[in-house]
């Protein structure tokens, strides 16, 4: 059985330290909640208030409607992923999957134990190296058998630690397809800690993204992507251009004016309470470069260009003095040589903007559920 797990203005501290200062979550029945964002962040530090292992200096934390914060560990019913694995060397495999059902407060049978170790190296694909001690696993199978030990003992969360940090990449993406395939599988609630964008979006129901303790927008991977809440998570998730602008609106009409004057309409902003200053936030694809430099457009120097095959990586500063990257699709006749004087121009349908002054996102439809919970 899986549960809700409902956290209400939680608080950590260590000393005059705080780490967490106020926050709220909803992690709904059944999905893949992940916490995302720099180390230091706090997202370690709350899933260990979640599983019982540090102490609550203020908030309150359900699974369901039962108020957890002075439950014993070993009474809250969850299953631990951690970043090494921890898995026993001198027990083969079959003995680390069984280890943790031995010591449930409803005891089972030899038989019940045995049962169900296969049933769960079989769902993660490590029944054949049941009797195989640890030493002789790749760290992938080793973080196979990490999650076949967690599951088995039927938890009602899963709690997992950034538990691909030390695979290569190539495990890395192979073993995050598994541990979403299983938990979708499994059907059973998940919090997981990561630093890694690419993983977070390619795993997750839901993210939230976390910045010195708070949730700084939390939804799903498309729109915390797309529509980032501030210029915090706008420049964490992937990569994205800023650039200093002032919007001006006349009647329905709102236009982000560029330092050189360049003015390109956008039609999904809420206003500000005055036209002021803005910032432009742009993915590297959502400019466009042209060697053509009659038109509208800010122009630009080429200083370098990186070739990828698809891809070609432009870096240009502008003649408003700041600089960009911009993704183009290769030509097939040539790339454009560093030195040349280019005109650049803005695809508004997926630029953002923000605030200024705030940080925060002035277009339509930004939904951040953090505050909501909040």
């Amino acid at each position: 059985m899986s549960v809700q797990i409902r956290i209400q203005h939680a608080m950590k501290k260590y000393g005059n330290n705080v780490i967490i200062p106020d926050l709220s979550a909803d992690i709904r029945n059944g999905e893949f909640f992940t916490l995302l964002g720099p180390s230091g962040c706090g997202k370690t530090t709350l899933l260990r208030m979640i599983a019982g292992f540090n102490t609550i200096e203020g908030g309150d934390f359900y699974f369901n409607d039962k108020r957890i914060n002075d439950m014993d560990p070993s009474k809250r019913n969850i299953g631990m992923v951690f970043q090494n694995y921890a898995i026993f060397p001198n027990m083969t495999v079959r003995k680390n999957v069984e280890f943790g059902m031995k010591y449930r407060p409803v005891k089972s049978t030899k038989e019940e134990i045995r049962k169900a170790a296969e049933e769960f190296m079989e769902l993660v694909h490590v029944k054949e190296y049941a009797d195989r001690m640890p030493d002789r696993l790749s760290g992938g199978q080793q973080q196979r058998v990490a999650l076949a030990r967690a599951l088995v003992i039927r938890p009602d969360v899963l709690l997992m630690d950034e538990p691909l940090s030390n695979l290569d990449a190539k495990l890395r993406v192979e073993m995050r397809t598994v541990i979403k395939r299983i938990q979708h599988d499994v059907g059973i609630t998940t919090v997981y800690v990561t630093h890694d964008q690419e993983e977070a979006m390619a795993i997750s129901d839901r993210i939230a993204v976390m910045s010195e303790g708070v949730i700084r927008h939390c939804g799903k991977p498309k729109d915390i992507y797309q529509r980032p809440a501030d210029l915090f998570v706008a420049t964490f998730i992937g990569k994205s251009n800023l650039i200093k602008a002032k919007l001006e609106t006349d009647g329905s009409t709102h236009l982000a004016v560029f330092r050189n004057g360049y003015k390109v309409p956008f039609d999904n902003v809420d206003p500000l309470e005055k036209d002021g200053e803005i910032v432009i936030s742009a993915r590297p694809e959502e400019l466009l470069v042209h060697t053509d430099l009659s038109g509208d457009g800010v122009r630009a120097t080429v200083q370098d260009s990186v070739f990828l095959g698809l891809n070609t990586h432009y870096f240009v500063e502008m003649e408003t003095g700041e600089e960009a990257e911009i993704i183009q699709e290769s030509r097939i006749d040539s790339i454009i040589e560093p030195g040349t004087q280019v005109r650049l121009t803005l695809n508004s349908e997926k630029a953002n903007l923000f605030d200024a002054e705030t940080s925060r996102s002035v277009m339509q439809g930004v939904r951040n559920e953090a505050e909501v919970q909040a």
